[in-house]
């Protein structure tokens, strides 16, 4: 098991490049499975969930070429669908949440679908239940079996039709996208998800011959297509490490430019920072950050407490709400952070609390941040990722801490950041990975 080893206090100073979207590319490389003809998939992110995707569409019979660094082709001519139900598939599957975007794709193209039930962040409940009622909806039958904890899902033909989400899920927007793209008739789709992922999603589709309307909404109307080719495809940038390195920024003091963020596809997490008092400019496609040695969270128009909470898009992804709270520690001000999403993902503030942060949790869902306003330094600690979240938030805080802290369990960080220790050593940072 690796180890972060980071001497904090370290001014940083430079530019960052951020890596591919994991959130994008999980379901972007699933989608490779609709058709038998060849995909290209440029800026695909290096972490360790999505090269797991990867490693589990060769094992189904997906030829994948490794174009350049970061640039892959696919072509699922040959699916072996008799893996879908080895020991071998299960296993592989359970380690990874993006597996539950394979069974969409399948169930179009294949007429079944089958996923053990996956792993992921243990962050709180995390339903299935809108990916398999709108493959109902579809017209698929769907079985649990509770001695293994396998989905399956199928059907001789999917049929379009209307179908109101019982919550906006990402993930299961697209997976129902993904399956109602090759049903007969059309699908319509209402509190469909709209984050910028979805989009991309769908806008390759429609590439590929799919015919889909409403992009960017949450009204999606799908007219079902008999078959779908081949195109090419690039990645945005990841929103979440865009808004990573924007906190690490301020926690730091540090002079640090943001390059080639795609800034239109940031929705409002450039203007959330400044609600906590963080200083940038937009140059072009850029987000230049000064250092500054104090940041002031601002009050409402009516004097109350600040708070920042996460909402379905256009609102603030949850992916942040860590980091957000991370920053706040050292704002001047006091700051509501509210996760209204995720029952367990505030559980690492007491690892913060015992770097000398001054924080209250409230409950589950809700934490009161009073922030030291940088004239009390973090002490350095030993803790644990507990998340791919939270880790970086706690590597964001030792970084900024006095001392020398240590983090176990940066498996969890591997997962949604490509070399972090690298990047970051590259403008100034002291992160040293020991096993």
């Amino acid at each position: 098991m690796a180890v972060f080893r980071i001497t904090g206090g370290r001014k940083l100073h430079g530019d960052l490049y951020p890596q591919g979207a994991k959130n994008e590319a999980l379901q972007i490389l699933s989608a490779v499975l609709l058709t038998k003809e060849a995909v290209v998939v440029k800026n695909v992110p290096k972490i360790r969930d999505v090269m797991n995707l990867i490693e589990l569409l060769m094992s189904l019979g997906v030829k994948v070429t490794q174009l350049k660094s970061n640039d892959y082709k696919f072509q699922a001519d040959d699916v072996n669908l008799d893996y879908l139900t080895s020991k071998e598939f299960q296993e592989k599957s359970k380690t990874l949440r993006g597996s539950i975007m394979l069974v969409g794709p399948l169930l179009a193209r294949f007429g079944k679908g089958f996923i053990s039930s996956p792993g992921g962040d243990k962050i709180g409940r995390r339903r299935l239940d809108t990916h398999f009622i709108g493959f109902q909806k579809l017209g698929a039958q769907f079985a649990f079996d509770k001695e293994t904890s396998t989905f399956t899902v199928s059907a001789d033909h999917l049929k379009g039709t209307y179908m109101l989400l019982d919550e906006a899920s990402v993930t299961g927007t697209a997976n129902i996208v993904m399956a109602a793209v090759l049903a007969e008739g059309t699908t319509t789709i209402y509190n469909a998800a709209c984050e910028p992922y979805v989009q991309q999603l769908c806008k390759m589709l429609n590439k590929m011959g799919a015919k889909i309307s409403g992009i960017a909404s949450n009204l999606l109307t799908i007219e079902g297509v008999e078959t779908l080719g081949g195109c090419e495809h690039t990645i945005l940038p990841d929103m979440i490490e865009v808004g990573s390195f924007m906190g690490l920024a301020a926690m730091t003091g540090s002079e640090i430019t943001i390059k080639n963020v795609s800034y239109p596809d940031l929705g409002i997490i450039p203007s959330a920072f400044s609600r906590l008092g963080v200083q940038f400019e937009r140059r072009g496609d850029d987000i230049y950050i000064p250092a500054q040695e104090t940041y002031t969270i601002p009050s409402f128009i009516d004097g109350s407490i600040m708070n920042i909470s996460d909402a379905p898009w256009p609102g603030l992804t949850p992916d942040l709400l860590s980091v957000f709270l991370v920053v706040a520690t050292q704002a001047v001000g006091s700051v509501l952070i509210h996760q209204k999403m995720f029952e367990s993902r505030l559980f690492f503030v007491d690892k913060l609390i015992d770097m000398g942060c001054k924080i209250i949790l409230c409950d589950p869902h809700r934490a009161t941040v009073i922030g030291l306003g940088n004239k009390q330094k973090l002490r350095a600690t030993n803790m644990a990722s507990p998340d791919i979240r939270a880790g970086v938030a706690l590597l964001i805080a030792a970084m900024s801490a006095q001392g020398v802290s240590t983090i176990s369990n940066i498996e969890q960080i591997d997962r949604g950041y490509q070399d972090i220790d690298k990047r970051l050593n590259a403008i100034g940072a002291e992160i040293i990975r020991m096993n």
